[in-house]
């Protein structure tokens, strides 16, 4: 008997370790991907990453130097547009989803919003060059940062509303009880509350819409100049990215490794960033 019971133990100790060993290598495998594209990132685009790089504009076609930073400025100046339409929208249509209407309409505008998140992004861009640039007879960075903030607003929504349903009702029924009305309870008490988690799905938008190329290619179109007018073509580190990418100049290839590696570096870390918002946010809540 006692023999049985050490060697089931240990037989549990093996199909431990064998589970936890699987476990590690499948994390390893993981974020292997994540250092691979560092590291060949850092091989190929460290050399050209220098102040010329965030200062000057692209050298004229086959001349060797030159910078990007008008498509570093048109980066944020898109991403800033495409925010104001959709943090606003989806912070909103998120707290709808969570504290108003009927069971039917909000599962209905759950399935739109899903469906509308796994809609490729180069659909939003022909969709506002068909509403916008060929109706103004112009690409614009208008046309580009409203193409990223209808990618955005179904991403925010959905988190925005996940957040608020982890608010506890006791806080809404206290606030109720004490004469608060409704909206002031939503805004001052549950949206506070939630708030590192709405600023998280904010965040983690800007990130996944401040890569995109395709839908700017069919809005922003880009621009190897400043740009001085939102109604005019605006450059962006995307496109410059694929522009030097497809060039047959070594030098704006090199560039195009460096814009590379500003563009992950930034994106990696705004995750950074949310990770650290993030931290003890279920213990606020609850």
């Amino acid at each position: 008997m006692q023999f049985e019971r050490a060697h089931n133990h240990t037989w549990r100790k093996i199909k431990s370790g064998l589970a936890c060993g699987i476990a590690f290598v499948s994390a390893v495998l993981v974020i292997s991907p994540l250092g691979l594209v560092f590291f060949y990132l850092l091989v190929n685009g460290a050399g050209s990453v220098n102040w010329d790089f965030f200062t000057k504009l692209p050298a004229p076609v086959g001349a060797v130097g030159g910078g990007m930073a008008n498509a570093i400025v048109g980066t944020l100046e898109l991403l800033a547009f495409a925010g104001v339409i959709g943090i606003p929208i989806g912070v909103l249509g998120g707290v709808y989803l969570a504290e108003y209407g009927s069971a039917r309409i909000n599962s209905f505008l759950r399935f739109l919003a899903d469906v509308l998140n796994g809609i490729p992004s180069i659909t939003w861009g022909v969709v506002v060059y068909g509403l916008v640039v060929l109706r103004f007879k112009g690409f614009s960075a208008y046309a580009g940062g409203l193409a990223l903030g209808l990618i955005m607003i179904p991403l925010i929504l959905r988190t925005t509303e996940e957040v608020i349903l982890l608010v506890p009702n006791g806080y809404r029924e206290a606030a109720l009880a004490l004469g608060v009305s409704r909206w002031k309870t939503i805004v001052h008490i549950v949206m506070k509350t939630a708030s590192k988690g709405i600023i998280t799905g904010i965040l983690l938008a800007l990130a996944r819409v401040g890569g995109e190329t395709a839908p700017l290619l069919f809005t922003a179109f880009g621009n190897r100049f400043w740009n001085h007018s939102l109604s005019q073509p605006i450059a962006a580190l995307p496109l410059q990215i694929f522009t030097y990418a497809i060039s047959p100049y070594d030098d704006w290839h090199r560039q195009a490794w460096a814009g590379a590696l500003v563009l992950v570096t930034g994106v990696f870390c705004v995750n950074v960033t949310v990770r650290i918002l993030t931290r003890g946010r279920t213990a606020s809540v609850v």
